[in-house]
């Protein structure tokens, strides 16, 4: 009796989830929005970056230094013949920063053991992308004192060599590394925003009162509610992994089963926390509201998915563990980025199933007090 109990609530579930296109368009086309606008709209890079290039020394020794930056994909330098004239720029706006020689680059250069310097100025206002187009900078300035070194006249000044080599993200694409984050915000939103909305109509409508009183039990009543948004949830999945690897060519380099069977458990964390916020709000204005600020901004903010948590203030740091976006994210840029890696995934995982008992208890204690 009990199982058709549950066959008859999941399929009014799937019933009201065909009648109301909206469900649908959540699950399956907020994904595709989602990931092709931020995907594409928000970057960590800097590409194109205006850049003065003063070569006071204007010598043989310092040929190339204006094309080690003309020839990179991130800057488009402009020449100047003194440091006033880039400083000027630089005020104005029209240059993002300048690096230069000094007019005694060249007799520098003979002295042994003399260090020459090549000063890098970045405008500092904002202090992400100025750290960005320094670290360029930095970079160009060293490929051209590499090049140097081929000059056997020159190779007694250039001591100190730089080799830099970067893990799990070679290309320093910011999209390898926000995309995986955006799938973990979008079925969160998913997850928490398709819950609350729809129970919370129910509530408005009087046809959650009307389940109450039906034979089955509230464990089969949650239980048809998850189990039919579930399958929407793990369809979105499917979606944004599609978009990731093929549109986004994000490499993917963990394991299939090990990313179903994680996004599962947080799609139920999902799940339960729109429960009880249906259970708290049972308007659907309200419920969407509170959806919003519970699930939305701390996943974008306090999850690791665009800022580092580490560089974050302790107080900061503290707060993020108690959002289960924060362990999904983890888990997602870990198997996307740098595989199936047991040490990290596990530890996430664990918590995650803590999460989902303790919010699903609350959200089942919630609605039978509700009803009281």
């Amino acid at each position: 009796m009990k199982r058709m109990h549950l066959v008859g609530l999941l399929r009014k579930e799937f019933l009201q989830i065909v009648r109301d296109p909206s469900s649908i368009a959540i699950a399956l086309v907020m994904p595709i929005v989602l990931l092709i606008v931020i995907g594409y709209g928000v970057s960590l890079d800097a590409r194109g970056v205006t850049f003065g290039v003063v070569d006071e020394s204007r010598s043989v020794a310092s040929a190339g230094f204006f094309d080690a930056f003309a020839t990179t994909p991130y800057f488009k330098p402009t020449d100047f013949t003194n440091t006033r004239d880039a400083e000027a720029a630089l005020m104005r706006g029209d240059i993002q920063g300048f690096a230069v020689l000094r007019s005694d680059f060249s007799r520098n250069l003979e002295k042994p053991g003399h260090a020459v310097h090549v000063a890098v100025v970045v405008n500092g206002v904002d202090a992400n992308n100025a750290r960005i187009v320094t670290g360029y900078a930095q970079g160009a300035v060293a490929v051209w004192a590499r090049g140097r070194q081929t000059d056997r006249a020159m190779t007694a000044a250039a001591t100190v060599t730089l080799e830099s080599r970067y893990w799990f993200n070679p290309e320093i694409r910011s999209t390898n590394f926000i995309v995986p984050g955006l799938i973990a915000l979008i079925m969160t939103m998913i997850g928490a925003l398709l819950t609350a909305l729809v129970v919370a109509r129910e509530w408005e409508r009087g046809t959650m009162e009307a389940m109450m009183v039906s034979p089955a039990s509230m464990a089969e009543i949650i239980l048809g509610k998850l189990a039919a948004y579930f399958v929407l949830g793990m369809g979105s999945l499917a979606v944004s992994m599609g978009l990731a690897i093929f549109l986004f060519q994000v490499p993917f380099r963990g394991s299939v089963l090990a990313l179903v069977g994680i996004s599962a458990v947080f799609l139920v964390v999902a799940l339960a926390m729109g429960l009880l916020i249906s259970t708290v709000a049972r308007n659907q204005f309200v419920a969407a509201q509170l959806a919003f600020l519970v699930t939305f901004m701390p996943a974008l903010i306090l999850s690791g998915l665009l800022f580092d948590i580490e560089s974050t203030p302790v107080w900061v740091r503290v707060i993020t563990f108690i959002f289960p976006a924060r362990y999904y994210v983890s888990c997602l840029q870990t198997l996307f980025l740098a595989g199936t890696v047991h040490e990290i995934l596990l530890p996430n995982v664990l918590i995650l199933i803590a999460f989902a008992a303790v919010l699903l208890t609350a959200a089942i204690a919630r609605t039978r007090r509700s009803l009281e």
